[in-house]
């Protein structure tokens, strides 16, 4: 078993630069003690952490689906914070694989849409009321959106990185049309937040555990389902405008 690191050590070596308001105020207090007790031992690693994750993710599917739905929303958080784990030990370890990457990948989209027939497949099967369905549809089409609109707009960045010199200001039509969006992006940035506010993973939140936790299941899907879309909306815009100028001053650097 290798030496304990302190609580700073770890903080340091493995808190990504930006990350989620949900993981940086109600994960990371908690996660950065967690990985300082399981670091030394070597069995524990990534991969295992992502199956254990997957793991409670079942069972908080089950739980929805039997109408325990406090027991449901506490599991699929001890889920996402097991899955927060195993790239903090992968960080730290050095025991990260690209095959690891896939696997993680992969058990957190199977999660959502297991969980998400347990929640809304459940309270469909008590009721019969269709409305539950819809939200199943619902919640699983926004999620699987998401990560491909965000795969996709990576590689749209890495094609204007890639495309010979980049103009010095790609983003600046953007930051003209929403300048106190850029003020309020700073202060984000400043406390380790994203300025994607509203992501994939609050939206897992509020579906999973607020609306499960609260009783309020549809209200919370419902805002978790405009504010999701909005933010991506945002995104394409942003992507656009980014394109657009980043074209314009392409054309302009190839004529002189």
């Amino acid at each position: 078993m290798t030496p304990r690191l302190t609580v700073d050590e770890i903080r340091e070596r493995t808190y990504k630069r930006r990350d989620s308001w949900w993981t940086v105020w109600l994960v990371d207090p908690v996660a950065v003690h967690v990985v300082r007790l399981i670091a030394p031992w070597r069995w524990v690693t990534p991969n295992r952490l992502s199956l254990l994750a997957f793991g409670a993710g079942l069972g908080a599917a089950a739980c929805f689906w039997a109408g325990w739905l406090i027991a449901g929303a506490l599991l699929f958080h001890v889920a996402f914070l097991i899955d927060c784990l195993d790239g903090k030990i992968a960080r730290l370890n050095g025991t990260g694989s690209v095959f690891g990457v896939w696997l993680d990948y992969i058990f957190d989209r199977l999660r959502v849409v297991i969980c998400a027939l347990g929640l809304f497949g459940g309270q469909w099967q008590r009721t019969g009321d269709p409305l539950w369905i819809g939200l199943a549809g619902l919640v699983v089409f926004l999620d699987l959106f998401r990560y491909l609109n965000a795969l996709q707009m990576g590689k749209i960045r890495e094609l204007m990185r890639g495309d010979g010199p980049e103009p010095a200001d790609v983003h600046g039509d953007f930051r003209a049309r929403f300048g106190l969006f850029g003020r309020a992006r700073g202060f984000l940035l400043a406390h380790r937040i994203r300025a994607h506010v509203f992501s994939g993973i609050e939206f897992m939140m509020f579906v999973f555990v607020l609306g499960p936790l609260t009783g309020l299941v549809v209200p919370f899907t419902v805002v978790a389902a405009v504010l999701l879309t909005a933010f991506e909306l945002l995104l394409i815009y942003k992507l656009w405008l980014t394109t657009r100028t980043y074209s314009a001053e392409k054309e302009a650097l190839i004529r002189t």
